[in-house]
């Protein structure tokens, strides 16, 4: 900084004017100007090592904030998560069937879900009888396409779980549904048809549940995973499909010896 002081004093010194001539700046201020830029201007390589440290921190800010969650919903969802645990179980153990379902992103994790069931997740055992719901292309599109499967004052597609779930769902079944927020009418139309049913109905949602926790009923199982961002929850929705999984395992294979 002392430096930029002296090179602004040197450039304050008088300059002598000839009327009558066109006046340019005498070549040592001109040196004196690009000195000024040097110092005021930073270096590309200095943005760019700026920009790069600025990156790193909102990169290890997504995995500092999703680490609290996690930490935060282990002792908020153990509970919740070892009663959906409870309902899986009785219901494989008696013969029923899981239907998965999801809107939007959390169709993939549906997918995902009833891949761990059929298949498995970390160790070797028998099929679990699972089903994706609202995946098929040519199914949901008929179902959300035809009017008569629309409700009086709703929409076709409000109706493509539930359809599915009066023709296929039995009695014993469960019903695991998972979304973001909990607020579509598919969803709450999939919770009543479920019910309807004789069916138990897990949801695994974002918040506080939205309208589908009040359309729970006593047997039913809430997992809410609390949090505002999509991204977060979408993140610990996945480590409690594993929890499912792993202890679904625990309980049907007992404990599993130390490798």
């Amino acid at each position: 900084m002392v430096s930029l002081f002296l090179i602004l004093a040197q450039m304050t010194l008088p300059v002598r004017f000839e009327p009558g001539k066109a006046q340019a700046p005498p070549a040592d201020r001109q040196v004196l100007a690009q000195s000024i830029t040097l110092v005021l201007k930073p270096s590309r390589a200095a943005r760019d090592l700026s920009s790069t440290t600025m990156l790193e921190q909102r990169i290890q800010q997504q995995f500092f904030e999703s680490a609290d969650l996690k930490y935060q919903s282990a002792e908020l969802l153990s509970r919740p998560i070892q009663d959906a645990v409870a309902a899986l179980v009785g219901g494989l153990t008696a013969g029923g069937r899981v239907l998965v379902a999801g809107l939007g992103t959390s169709a993939s994790l549906a997918q995902l879900m009833a891949s761990l069931l059929i298949g498995r997740f970390e160790r070797d055992r028998p099929g679990l009888a699972a089903m994706v719901l609202g995946v098929d292309g040519a199914t949901l599109a008929a179902l959300a396409t035809d009017p008569a499967t629309a409700g009086s004052g709703g929409s076709s597609f409000d109706q493509v779980l539930s359809r599915q779930i009066q023709t296929l769902g039995q009695p014993g079944d469960v019903l695991l549904l998972i979304d973001n927020e909990g607020q579509h009418p598919a969803l709450l139309a999939a919770a009543g048809a479920a019910q309807a049913k004789d069916m138990t109905v897990i949801a695994i949602t974002g918040r506080t549940g939205g309208a589908l926790r009040s359309a729970l009923g006593e047997t039913d199982v809430l997992v809410a995973v609390p949090h505002e961002r999509r991204a977060r929850v979408l993140e610990t929705q996945l480590l409690v499909l594993h929890c499912l999984c792993d202890a679904i395992d625990q309980q049907l294979l007992g404990e599993q010896d130390p490798a």
